[in-house]
């Protein structure tokens, strides 16, 4: 995992040398949980790098909540003509400045340093011992922050394991902590549906529900069943990717919060 490749050298390695950093850093004042701390600390340093993108993701979300009830009125207008509603779809689109596919290429943006930030934290987490800490020392910038150990406790949690490994309650929290914020997130972002969704009728006599349920269905996807499946994977993975994961949820919860306080 640390060969000097192509992603390794843009992406891992600085990561992994900020974490240690601050991990070394928090141990030379003394602070009790160092590693729990570093990974806090780097989460909102990351946070923070990619905050313009997520303001603009979320600028672009409230656009296209603001616009629902005239897409509903559009939908039912155009029912029975595809491609007129495509196309008046997009004009409102262009009119209010909003661009659908702003939030792909914001996701692709984030996606290097994700898989970067979790090979990271897996590595310390997952495969803690002296071969690791001797292969992390050779990938570090500065053989001033080099380390002969990590420590994995934090507040009487063992970073290492995975909840399901803990056999405490404690260890029971997070998964649920994880699911519930990740519900909130989701519940902030996801525009509610303003009107029903219109009925066609085919050639057939057959009635169709529009497009309105399929979203219907995806928006009721996304704030139960993606919370439980992260909720499942933070149940699963170590203690330590949960922090990173509920740190970040905390953020963007906040920020919603602040750009949309009706929500």
């Amino acid at each position: 995992m640390l060969s000097p490749n192509f992603f390794n050298t843009i992406f891992v390695f600085p990561i992994l040398n900020l974490l240690i950093l601050i991990y070394k850093g928090l141990l030379l004042i003394h602070i009790p949980g160092a590693l729990g701390f570093a990974i806090i600390i780097l989460t909102v340093i990351i946070r923070g790098l990619f905050n313009p993108f997520f303001k603009s993701q979320m600028m672009m979300s409230k656009k296209m909540a603001d616009v629902k009830p005239q897409l509903d009125k559009l939908t039912a207008r155009y029912k029975d003509d595809k491609k007129q509603l495509q196309q008046e779809q997009l004009n409102l689109y262009k009119e209010k400045g909003i661009n659908p596919a702003s939030g792909c290429l914001f996701m692709i943006i984030q996606i290097p340093i994700f898989i970067a930030l979790y090979q990271t934290l897996s590595l310390l987490l997952v495969t803690n011992g002296e071969k690791i800490v001797t292969a992390i020392n050779k990938v570090l910038y500065s053989s001033a922050i080099n380390i002969t150990s990590i420590d994995p406790w934090f507040f009487g949690v063992n970073l290492v394991l995975t909840p399901k490994q803990g056999g405490h309650y404690l260890y029971l929290l997070v998964p649920l902590l994880t699911g519930f914020l990740q519900y909130l997130q989701a519940q902030s972002m996801t525009p509610a549906t303003s009107t029903p969704s219109a009925a066609i009728v085919t050639k057939d006599g057959v009635k169709k529900e529009d497009t309105g349920d399929f979203q219907k269905a995806m928006n009721t996807q996304m704030k139960y069943l993606f919370p439980i499946m992260i909720g499942w994977f933070a149940y699963s993975l170590p203690m330590g990717l949960s922090i990173y994961w509920n740190v970040f949820s905390l953020f963007s919860i906040i920020q919603y919060k602040r750009m949309n306080p009706k929500l």
